[in-house]
């Protein structure tokens, strides 16, 4: 059984109905045609907005923004988020509301609807909280142990000198985040070179939890393909994952457009390393991927992942040959890390999760995101790389309810240097409602090639 929370509706017409959630999603309650929970768009209802709330669930965790609707939504009987009466929606849009984080037997209500919260822990989470007891270290990774202990006493203590974990010797710091540290490194018998990354969660790991994440991180390691970042060795211990990737001595798409001190791109490199994005997508989204265990011990074939967090920052660029080849990062490991409820994050408390490069389908539906939510972010990158700006404009306003209620602006309108066929091509591929317009990276490869020919 794994952490699941239940929203029943307690009061109004829908009174009975409940909404299970057990994985990572985020979800907008209203009358809209795309929501869930979806409030019928009748007059019984007519004081619910359309898009009235969002709710951002990590079982067991969860919680709600009121999105500025024009009655407010109620938690515990205080009213949250409600515009002011002289603002219109669009105005109210222009302010991003605060988040309140709801717990078991919490009631929220919407005009005269009423959601009553449950939470059902996991019970390897009951059991780590009651004894405090460290989850065992996978069998086959026993030999992590001292090394990263010796790892834990050097980088995670922010002491300046590099130091040496097991066979690898740390040569610089390359980057870090909320809950990890990235270290280039060498291997003392090959020199190989690798990007050396630590996960330290922020909540008490179960076993339950660090099992599932490492059988994803296993799905991961099957990834073979020149356009994606390779994961080379990972393990657990100590509440720490540590793993080896495949080091791109050229960083990331960020670091290549900060170095030239320009904002943008040339239109030939942007395109071209989209161009290779997205033949790494079109290889993981077809991959056979070992997801389900049978009986036997053995694994069944599934197809395909889903990155859901494409953007400049993890599009990596190595040199080989002579050329350079862009390769797509962290291949599911902070998704499948969140998702394990390993981070303590939530996606609207993570800035990770501000979306600039999500499609709507994936604010509305994250659980079921599909392949094309990966094409859509190729093209904002790609938006990004040659104009220096977001596809929507999302300043001074709530980032989520502009992804729900805008359209991208017409590249052109960025920058009217880029031509016309490619303006073409990326505008479609921007386009997300009522669907993505490209369905499949190779459809869109297809189609920006097209148009540069």
């Amino acid at each position: 059984m794994s952490s699941k929370v239940t929203l029943t509706i307690t009061s109004g017409n829908l009174k009975g109905r409940e909404f299970i959630f057990d994985t990572r999603t985020t979800c907008i309650i209203g009358r809209a045609k795309d929501c869930y929970p979806k409030i019928p768009d009748d007059e019984k209802h007519r004081t619910i907005s359309r898009y009235h709330c969002l709710l951002d669930i990590n079982p067991p965790d969860i919680r709600v923004r009121d999105f500025g609707s024009k009655n407010g939504t109620f938690v515990n009987g205080k009213k949250i988020g409600q515009r002011k009466a002289h603002q219109t929606p669009e105005e109210a849009a222009q302010i991003q509301f605060p988040e309140y984080d709801l717990q078991g037997g919490d009631e929220f209500t919407l005009s005269h609807t009423s959601f009553r919260v449950g939470v059902a822990l996991d019970p390897e989470i009951v059991k780590t909280l009651q004894h405090q007891t460290p989850p065992v270290i996978p069998s086959n990774q026993a030999n992590l142990w001292e090394m990263l202990q010796a790892f834990l006493l050097k980088a995670v203590a922010n002491e300046s000198n590099m130091g040496v974990l097991g066979d690898y010797v740390l040569l610089k710091e390359l980057g870090r985040g909320g809950f990890s540290l990235v270290y280039l490194a060498r291997h003392k018998q090959t020199n190989e070179q690798v990007a050396l990354k630590v996960m330290l969660p922020k909540v008490a790991a179960n076993q339950r939890a660090v099992n599932w994440f490492l059988r994803e991180v296993e799905n991961m390691e099957v990834l073979k393909h020149p356009n994606v970042v390779g994961l080379k060795e990972f393990g657990y211990a100590d509440e720490t994952f540590f793993f080896t990737m495949e080091y791109c001595d050229g960083g990331s798409v960020v670091d290549l457009m900060e170095k030239r001190g320009f904002s943008t791109l040339p239109i030939g490199e942007a395109v071209a390393i989209i161009l290779q994005v997205l033949d790494g997508l079109t290889y993981t989204h077809n991959a056979e991927i070992p997801n389900v265990r049978l009986a036997d011990g053995s694994f069944a074939k599934g197809r395909g992942l889903i990155h859901r967090d494409l953007k400049p920052g993890n599009i990596f660029l190595a040199n080989v040959g002579g050329k350079q080849v862009a390769k797509i990062g962290d291949y599911g490991l902070a998704k499948a890390f969140d998702q394990a409820g390993l981070s303590g994050q939530t996606m609207t408390g993570n800035v990770v999760g501000t979306p600039y490069f999500m499609p709507r389908q994936q604010v509305v539906n994250y659980k079921y995101a599909q392949p094309d939510v990966d094409v859509w972010a190729a093209a904002a990158c790609l938006y990004v790389m040659i104009t220096g700006y977001s596809p929507r404009n999302l300043q001074d306003q709530d980032p989520f309810l502009a992804v729900l209620q805008t359209d991208a602006v017409p590249v052109r309108d960025r920058t009217s240097a880029i031509p016309q066929p490619l303006a073409t091509v990326i505008d479609r591929a921007l386009i997300d409602n009522p669907d993505i317009y490209y369905k499949s990276a190779a459809e869109f490869k297809q189609a920006l090639f097209n148009s540069i020919s």
